[in-house]
């Protein structure tokens, strides 16, 4: 009897993963609204955590280590 191993596509992969991502999201979203915390504040929490844009805007400080700028070292610092 032969098993032969399924692949996963790409596509799928990254489904799975943005799948467990929004889950993670969820779930810190409604434990910081038990702790007493705002919605809206906790999703804008969660989303600077997680590099995500909420409501079509991007996190108030970007990140310098992600940069697309080709910023050097020495502007950073």
């Amino acid at each position: 009897m032969a098993t032969t191993k399924r692949t996963a596509t790409l596509e799928e992969v990254l489904a799975a993963i943005e799948a467990a991502r929004d889950k993670v999201m969820a779930d810190e979203v409604k434990s910081l609204t038990k702790l007493g915390i705002p919605k809206a504040m906790a999703y804008q929490m969660i989303a600077s955590r997680f590099h995500q844009k909420i409501g079509g805007h991007e996190e108030a400080e970007p990140d310098p280590f992600e940069s697309t700028t080709g910023s050097s070292w020495e502007e950073i610092t």
